[in-house]
């Protein structure tokens, strides 16, 4: 069996002296793990860092075999994210998130959002907004995607401010003003076609996502929302403020 594929490295494990265990978000053959020889050694190093992108060739005997990856790197991004620690975590939490999905398993849409996120990821303006989205896209592919298009009620598109937590649907303020306080918040930039929030709306967004995450996905597995989620959140808010803020604070 054999195959090559462009791919994201997700993540490397050392196995032995100086093997690693690399895994890659592949567009065709979804999250896919690998035997590197040489991969612990310095010539592969900067090559496999999570957020880089690689050609890789993949053998095995068998199709159910782990196999061996050879590797070349094509875009080396990892190195240009080292001075941004919002960007770090976020590739850390991205990173978990991939790897909910079955292993093999093709999400050609959530390679392409990788992709996407990670070519901008280093912008504060930008990252926040994008990793949430990345987030809901997550929840459609694993079957509990969100409507937030319309009313549940009405079925109007317009000044849609609540989530329901019950139903994933978008509320308009009109409807869900008597039962704000059971509602979740809709950020406006989520209901709009831009990437840049404040950090209240990225709080409220987050707060919104992380809701959904946890009772699908997390709660059902009997483990936490990572910890690198709230280090990105928290380091993207900071990288976002203001100088005379972060000066005084």
């Amino acid at each position: 069996m054999q195959w090559s594929e462009e791919g994201i490295v997700l993540g490397v494990r050392r196995h032995g002296e100086t093997s690693a265990i690399v895994e890659l978000m592949t567009r065709e053959r979804g999250r896919h793990l690998g035997l590197v020889r040489g991969g612990a050694g310095p010539r592969l190093q900067a090559v496999l860092q999570p957020g880089n992108r690689v050609a890789a060739t993949w053998r095995a005997r068998l199709d159910e075999h782990l196999g061996n990856y050879s590797v070349e790197g094509v875009r080396l991004r990892a190195g240009s994210l080292l001075a941004h620690p919002h960007a770090l975590y976020g590739v850390v939490h991205l990173a978990a998130l991939a790897r909910l999905l079955p292993e093999r398993d093709p999400h050609p849409i959530v390679h392409d959002a990788l992709e996407l996120i990670l070519d901008r990821i280093g912008e504060p303006a930008l990252a926040g907004a994008l990793v949430v989205r990345f987030e809901l896209q997550l929840l459609t592919e694993l079957g509990f995607g969100l409507d937030l298009d319309s009313c549940a009620v009405t079925g109007s598109d317009t000044d849609l401010v609540y989530v329901s937590p019950k139903s994933g649907r978008a509320v308009s303020k009109s409807v869900g003003v008597p039962w704000h306080d059971r509602l979740l918040p809709l950020p406006a930039f989520l209901a709009a076609d831009h990437d840049e929030a404040t950090a209240e709306e990225l709080t409220e967004a987050f707060r919104m996502t992380g809701f959904f995450l946890a009772r699908h996905v997390f709660e059902p597995r009997g483990t936490p929302l990572p910890d690198a989620r709230a280090a990105f959140l928290a380091a993207v808010t900071r990288a976002q403020a203001p100088t005379c803020c972060i000066a005084s604070a």
